[in-house]
Order: structure tokens, then C-alpha cells, then sequence
């Protein structure tokens, strides 16, 4: 088994999981969809180099009705097609600095709880279930109510909700491999303790944290448009969520306001879901074999 081990190119595990997550066929349609807005995001500022709150033409002009606005234009004369394009902005990057964060901090407090245990264990997981008692929504609109509405302080409010699942996934993964046989013969062989926890552990445990990682960006673009929807988002950026609630007055009339941001929240979502999917069948070793 070591000879055939050792005769496996470097990139071989890489492309067996590229295998596995090509398979998925709601998984690749989903990294396509995000590759659509994350390149429509890019391009934001070639495609539409003006501001894109600035009004730029009479109000409530329809989809499909002018070449200039292909998706219309609000009830305050803007171009909605500029607003979804640089709203694709703001929506990717606070969903994935915000995973960032949660990953960060569950990933931090679930190996410490696990691998100190004691009584930073039960301190760890007391915070964490405080964290969960507190509804979430309410929690990031009194953060950003009080910190004001910036985009960092929408990604610091996010990310302090969605660090618990982290935290106790990381930590119970932890928990499984802290006594295995690899991390005694670590140990038996004089390695430290930091060194074992996260050159031994660590990777080990990552996989299933990088599929619920995937899951908290889609939770973190929900949380922005809630916030946006209520206006408190940043009034200097472009938002999804906020052109579906500057639209919700105008819905008898003026529907497809909210229906364009409406499905382009819903499409990300989606399609950030089933990369989860996709993820979760390529990386977990109970599932390798049904693919």
C-alpha cells in the first residue's frame, strides 16, 4: 500500500475531488451560477463605471422595454441592472468575510473546548449556547443599530452569529480524533502539543467545516438583504436587499422592482446550497463510494 501511496502524482487527490464534486450535477450548476455573479461582480466597474445609485433616466421604466436599461429602472429613476451588477459586490463580500470570520472563530473555540477541556470546555460551549438562545435576525440589527450601518460592522455582526455550528462541529470532530492512533504515536514521539493540534488534527477535521463554511455565506447574503430590506445596510453601497424593500411600496404596480433583486438573492442562495451538497458528497469518506 505505501508503494502505491508514494506513486500517486501530488495533484492525484485534488483531481479525484474534482471527480467527485463533477458528479454532482446541482453542485457544478451551482459553482456556475457563482461564477456568473462573481464575474458580473468583477466587471461591475468596466461594465457601469458611474455610480450606480445615480438616477439615471424617468422612473419605473420596464424590463426589456429600453436597450439602455435591460432590466428597467426603479422608482427613482435608477439603472437596475447597474444596481444588481454592483449589488454583487457588496452581497459576495460580506457573505464570504463573514464565513471568514465565523470559520475563524468557530474553528478557534471548538479546538481549544475539545482539546483543553475542563473547564475552557464548558465556558467555550456556555458562550456558544448563549450565542444560540438570542435570535439571530434581532441580534445583527441591534449590532448594527448600534455600531451603525458600515459594511464592517454588518460583516462583524454576521459573523458573530454563525460561529456556534462551527464551534461544535470542530469541536465534536476534534473529540474523534484526539485519542486515535496517530495522534498517540505523535505524541509517543515527542511532539508538542500545538504541533499535533494543528499539523495532525486540524486538516483532518477542516472537510466538513468547509462544507458548513459554504452553508454560512449563503446565511450571511440572507442576513445582509434582511438588514438592507429594513434599511439599515450602508446607504453608500448597492444592495440587493435594499432595491427589493425601496420596491415592496410599488409591488401592485412596479412588481418586477422586487422580483429582479428577489431572484438574484434566491439564485445565489440556491446555488451556494448546493455547492454545499457538492462539497459534503466530495469530501465526505462515507459518501466517496455512491458517487
Amino acid at each position: 500500500m505505501s508503494i502505491i501511496a508514494t506513486s500517486l502524482p501530488v495533484g492525484a487527490p485534488r483531481l479525484a475531488f474534482l471527480r467527485r464534486f463533477c458528479r454532482h450535477r446541482g453542485a457544478v450548476m451551482g459553482a456556475l451560477i457563482i461564477l456568473v455573479i462573481a464575474a458580473a461582480a468583477l466587471s461591475a466597474g468596466w461594465l457601469y463605471p458611474t455610480d450606480a445609485l445615480r438616477i439615471v433616466a424617468m422612473p419605473e421604466i420596464w424590463p426589456f422595454t429600453d436597450a439602455r436599461y435591460p432590466l428597467g429602472t426603479d422608482s427613482l429613476g435608477r439603472d437596475i441592472m447597474s444596481l444588481i451588477v454592483h449589488g454583487a459586490r457588496a452581497t459576495l463580500l460580506i457573505g464570504l468575510v463573514a464565513s471568514l470570520v465565523a470559520t475563524t472563530l468557530g474553528v478557534a473555540a471548538g479546538a481549544a473546548a475539545a482539546w483543553f477541556g475542563g473547564w475552557i470546555d464548558e465556558v467555550l460551549m456556555r458562550i456558544a449556547e448563549l450565542f444560540q438562545i438570542i435570535p439571530n435576525v434581532v441580534f445583527v440589527l441591534t449590532v448594527v443599530a448600534v455600531l451603525g450601518p458600515r459594511i464592517e460592522n454588518i460583516i462583524i455582526a454576521v459573523g458573530l452569529v454563525s460561529w456556534q455550528p462551527i464551534a461544535r462541529l470542530t469541536r465534536a470532530e476534534f473529540l474523534s480524533f484526539k485519542d486515535r492512533e496517530f495522534v498517540l504515536a505523535c505524541r509517543a514521539c515527542g511532539m508538542g502539543n500545538l504541533r499535533i493540534a494543528l499539523g495532525e488534527i486540524l486538516p483532518n477535521v477542516m472537510p466538513p467545516v468547509i462544507v458548513l463554511s459554504s452553508l454560512v455565506i449563503a446565511g450571511a447574503i440572507l442576513y445582509e438583504s434582511v438588514i438592507s430590506f429594513l434599511g439599515l445596510g450602508d446607504p453608500n453601497l448597492a444592495s440587493w436587499g435594499r432595491l427589493v424593500g425601496e420596491g415592496r411600496t410599488l409591488i401592485r404596480s412596479s412588481w418586477y422592482i422586487c422580483a429582479v433583486p428577489g431572484v438574484a438573492i434566491m439564485l445565489a442562495v440556491l446555488a451556494l446550497n448546493l455547492i454545499g451538497d457538492g462539497l459534503n458528497d466530495a469530501l465526505n469518506p462515507k459518501l466517496r463510494d455512491r458517487l
